[in-house]
């Protein structure tokens, strides 16, 4: 039930983008506060609570990377705290959410080698996807908002071409089906297949039978948007 509220929330932000974004973390999330979700990187776990505290940092970097805090970017995360938690847990959910913004520093560091140490890169890649989600909740993603992304790319050591592919997905130009197969604007025919036969063995859904069922949706994103640039550029 959660993960359909959240796509709901998410299509009335973002329209289908949103909502195949809320759907993938309403199912992530549902899975956080039944306890049931694994999300290891070897022998390494992390608690919901955790989980959701330096997730909720992230968000406030995010909010605050232009200078100003935007009302729908703070609607945005508290709406959908509320679609997966109910308003009472998503309240005091909040009151936590409320102090990391109000701060003048969050140490980016300290919150992404948590991620880093607990979480799978899969993990990471959508936790970047959701923080594009919420830069973009007033309609653009600015500058300032573009490289705080980036610096938290960083920082969750993802890899660039993966950065951009999930830009190209929030940041439309007439690059983006070349930026989502990883190939230059000038790319041949052959060249364009094998980058999509690269892609399909990374992103395809079938490499992730057996995980976290938040992770195969996310893939399943993923490849939606590898199959559509290809299509794209194979008839041009």
């Amino acid at each position: 039930m959660i993960k359909w509220l959240a796509a709901i929330l998410g299509y009335s932000f973002l329209r289908f983008p949103g909502a195949i974004l809320g759907f993938f973390i309403g199912s992530f999330i549902e899975l956080l506060s039944k306890g049931s979700i694994n999300i290891r990187t070897n022998s390494y776990s992390i608690k919901p609570e955790k989980f959701e505290l330096n997730l909720l940092a992230l968000s406030a970097m995010i909010i605050k990377a232009d200078g100003k805090i935007e009302q729908k970017e703070l609607s945005f995360v508290r709406n959908f705290f509320i679609a997966q938690y109910g308003k009472d847990r998503a309240d005091s959910i909040f009151k936590t959410f409320n102090i990391e913004v109000k701060k003048e520093v969050q140490h980016m560091n300290e919150i992404t080698s948590v991620f880093i140490q607990h979480t799978r890169y899969e993990t990471r890649l959508q936790i970047l996807h959701f923080l594009f989600g919420i830069a973009n909740s007033d309609g653009s993603i600015s500058n300032s908002e573009l490289q705080k992304l980036s610096q938290i790319a960083s920082g969750l050591r993802l890899h660039s071409p993966d950065f951009e592919s999930i830009k190209a997905m929030f940041i439309k130009n007439k690059d983006n089906a070349y930026k989502i197969l990883e190939v230059e604007s000038n790319a041949s025919k052959d060249e364009i297949k094998t980058a999509y036969r690269n892609m399909v063995k990374k992103y395809h859904p079938d490499r992730l039978r057996g995980q976290d069922p938040a992770m195969i949706k996310g893939a399943e994103e993923k490849f939606r948007e590898v199959q559509k640039a290809y299509e794209t550029l194979m008839n041009k």
